[in-house]
């Protein structure tokens, strides 16, 4: 039970009360007079300049300026389907050629289909030399371009780069193209970028965003490392320019990951370095001339550097030297690990082929590798990569896949010496016919009875028993210590 203060105790606290808020209007009125005087005045002004905040760019004088630089693209080319447009949007774009008849028996006779393909481009100069991407112009029959004032214009392909997702274009009939340049710096993650270009045929559209990464590998192209922005770009937008704010393209808007089709804010641009670079070849010679050790490498996973003792995740595991090639001159063998090129680190396969496609052929380059586990050096001397082919008709495609090696979804690569001899599985794919058979660190000892040490080895055997007619292979298999049979479907 609580006890009712006394007239005393009260008094009291009414006193400290009083006194309490004296003292806080006494540092309340200091205060006021502190900041009053003039050097505490000096003092907060100096604070505050030394606070800055980047103020948003004025996009609309960067759009001024660039986006009549910017082309649409139609492109007339055989495809098996067209571009798809949006619903409630005109189709007048979407044609394709009716199939005749064929006199002899009254089927339709099979060929292909052309459809309009639409994308985006942009001037590199003013005498009509344009960028776009390879896939927007891939088995082109004739292409037109639409600069930003509306007036069409007829287009030739000087040249095209699929492994980099690059074309150079010549717009006829332009005098004094306005033009934009490349920009010469490695774009900052965070900054602000503007993404123009033609999306579903709607014409020169502009949005903006920031770099959300750089060095993407999205396993399109050999030689990109892409730029992740979050800029919305969508069918259409490809080949269009993506910007920087002093108005220099730092990207070629290559691809996007989605699953609507639609922005979701996952755009890849390939990157300005290697526009200049592919764009000065194709220029010059029409197609792009590339370095070639001469060797199948794959990424080395935590799994795969487990397996192998590797310490982590880093360089590329050699599957084979192909026969014949610089590195099979220079006495790399499969299992070795490339780990860097001219004392650079290679940080996967990706960057060991990028960083060797960036160079010319005949250049002499020193790899460091490591063999079981030894570091050691070796030097080779480039030659020229054969340029990719044109896709071919769909005939020869069914014709070469008829043909196809037997793929039971593995990836193999030499036992490692504590393992004994054969062939360790460093992946499986989950889809693959191995999926429920085989696991990752079993050893291939033997394929129908013959012994191997390669996966070229286990994968001429699988073929060898395919073309005989077999409709599974006989594998021994080791797990741990204990050894089993398999069989592996492989008609």
């Amino acid at each position: 039970m609580s006890e009712v203060p006394s007239s005393k105790t009260a008094s009291r606290g009414v006193a400290l009360l009083a006194s309490g808020l004296a003292v806080g209007a006494a540092l309340w009125f200091g205060g006021l007079h502190l900041l009053a005087r003039g050097d505490v005045r000096d003092w907060l002004s100096s604070a505050a300049a030394n606070v800055s905040f980047a103020p948003r760019p004025d996009f609309a004088d960067i759009v001024d300026r660039v986006k009549p630089a910017v082309i649409g693209i139609r492109a007339e080319v055989e495809e098996e389907r067209a571009t798809q447009l949006p619903s409630g949007l005109s189709d007048r774009f979407h044609q394709f050629d009716a199939p005749k008849a064929d006199k002899s028996d009254g089927k339709p006779e099979r060929r292909p289909r052309v459809a309009s393909s639409l994308g985006s481009g942009f001037f590199i100069s003013a005498d009509g030399y344009a960028v776009t991407t390879n896939h927007l112009v891939e088995r082109v029959k004739s292409i037109e371009v639409t600069t930003d004032d509306g007036t069409p214009h007829p287009a030739k392909l000087i040249g095209a780069d699929p492994k980099t997702d690059l074309a150079l274009l010549k717009v006829e009939g332009v005098d004094k193209a306005p033009f934009v340049q490349l920009s010469d710096r490695v774009p900052r993650i965070g900054e602000w970028v503007l993404a123009v270009g033609n999306p579903f045929g709607l014409g020169g559209t502009v949005t903006a965003g920031i770099v959300s990464a750089r060095a993407r590998d999205i396993k399109l192209g050999t030689f990109n490392d892409f730029i992740q922005i979050d800029a919305p770009v969508n069918q259409g937008n490809s080949g269009g320019p993506t910007f920087d704010v002093n108005g220099n393209v730092i990207g070629v808007n290559s691809a996007i990951f989605s699953p609507t089709g639609s922005s979701v804010g996952i755009g890849f641009a390939i990157p300005s370095e290697t526009v200049r670079a592919i764009v000065a070849q194709l220029k010059d010679k029409g197609t792009v001339v590339r370095g070639r050790v001469g060797v199948q490498v794959q990424t080395i996973t935590a799994e795969i550097a487990e397996a192998l003792g590797l310490d982590r995740p880093q360089g590329a595991l050699v599957v084979e030297p192909e026969p014949g090639s610089p590195a099979a001159k220079a006495g790399i063998e499969s299992g070795d690990i490339i780990t860097a090129i001219n004392g650079v680190p290679a940080r996967s396969d990706h960057d060991l082929m990028k960083k060797i496609g960036d160079m010319s052929p005949g250049t002499t380059v020193t790899l460091t590798m490591r063999r079981n586990g030894e570091d050691k050096t070796v030097t080779v001397t480039l030659d020229e990569l054969p340029a990719e082919p044109r896709k071919a008709a769909s005939a020869d495609a069914d014709a070469k896949a008829a043909n196809a090696p037997v793929d039971v979804g593995l990836t193999l690569a030499p036992a490692p010496t504590e393992a004994g001899q054969g062939v360790i599985v460093m992946e499986v794919d989950p889809d693959g016919t191995a999926a429920d058979r085989l696991e990752i660190g079993d050893v291939i000892v033997d394929v129908g009875g013959h012994a191997v040490k390669s996966p070229i080895e286990v994968e001429r055997l699988l073929n060898e028993a395919q073309k005989a007619g077999k409709r599974l292979a006989v594998i021994r298999v080791k797990t741990g210590t204990a050894l089993r049979f398999v069989t592996l479907p492989i008609s």
